[in-house]
């Protein structure tokens, strides 16, 4: 059991530096996106969970790779190329317009021009980078609360993704809707997805859900302090009905998905159990409900040396 206890940030004390840092993390992973080969549902386009903070890893140019990194320890955005060259950027309260014009300009004096299509997506309004001095706010210790969050996240997904052997995405931060999930497939080809995602082009929807799935992850937002959800697509018949775990999740129709408070698991004698209950019932609701293959998907402890 995890010594170290989660994390309290409230989004309300917060959501100015969420709200810039979402913009921020667009900017980055939008230069992720072009320099990277297209992969199913999008895989090539997230963040991932770092020792510091949120990172690309490794990203192809030319004949090398770099790389970039929010910092979330000393507060700057660490930009380092395979041919020796390195930057930082401050991470501060400044605009999202300011942020993007130093990064744009770090990345071609590295020897990586970029260009991206520069306008946040999942969002509305949709500012444009370069004219959005709406957001400009950074605590520092907010962001770092954020990343310790999304540790504690990143470890229990983790653990929930090895016990399936089917088809699964790794544990990815997607900065459109700046959530961390993990999503399980069940082989199966799912219908067109209807899109109608804030500026956010349908097509890129449908990819994303062109198979049956059931996801999870964590983002801040949906409880007082951020929250765990679970969601199936398409969802089968009776799903939302189903009862799951632990004694204080719900299905919230607002949301579309199941939904564990943040707050709720930070209090509780284990977290880490009450998580995995929430994330191991509301996958078995979604596929004992649309008849997986689970023998053929799911595996277990027995298995490991």
């Amino acid at each position: 059991m995890p010594t170290t206890p989660w994390p309290r940030l409230r989004v309300d004390d917060w959501t100015a530096t969420r709200d810039t840092l979402h913009m921020w993390l667009q900017i980055v992973g939008k230069v992720r996106m072009v320099h990277t080969p297209m992969v199913n549902h999008w895989w090539n386009t997230t963040l991932y969970v770092s020792p510091r903070g949120l990172t690309t890893s490794a990203v192809p140019y030319s004949e090398g790779v770099f790389d970039l990194e929010f910092d979330f320890v000393i507060h700057k955005l660490r930009l380092r190329t395979s041919t020796g060259g390195s930057a930082d950027i401050a991470l501060e309260p400044r605009s999202v317009a300011d942020f993007y014009g130093e990064l744009m300009s770090t990345l071609a004096a590295l020897g990586v021009p970029t260009t991206i299509r520069a306008v946040p997506n999942e969002v509305e309004p949709a500012i444009p980078f370069a004219e959005d001095r709406q957001h400009h706010s950074y605590d520092p210790a907010a962001a770092h609360a954020f990343w310790q969050q999304l540790i504690h996240a990143d470890r229990v997904l983790g653990a929930y993704r090895s016990d399936f052997v089917g088809k699964s995405s790794p544990v990815h931060f997607f900065w459109g809707a700046m959530d961390l999930a993990c999503t399980r497939f069940s082989g199966r080809e799912a219908p067109p997805h209807p899109g109608g995602v804030p500026n956010c082009a349908d097509w890129v929807m449908v990819e994303s859900y062109c198979q049956e799935l059931a996801s999870c992850g964590f983002w801040p937002g949906g409880g007082q302090e951020g929250a765990f959800y679970a969601y199936a697509y398409p969802a089968p018949d009776g799903y939302q009905e189903q009862p799951v775990l632990p004694e204080g999740a719900f299905y919230s129709a607002e949301l579309g998905e199941f939904v564990l408070p943040y707050e709720t698991v930070a209090v509780a004698e284990d977290p880490d159990r009450m998580v995995a209950e929430f994330l191991e019932s509301t996958y078995e609701a979604a596929a004992r409900l649309a008849a997986w293959d689970r023998g053929t998907l799911e595996d277990g402890p027995a298995r490991r040396p």
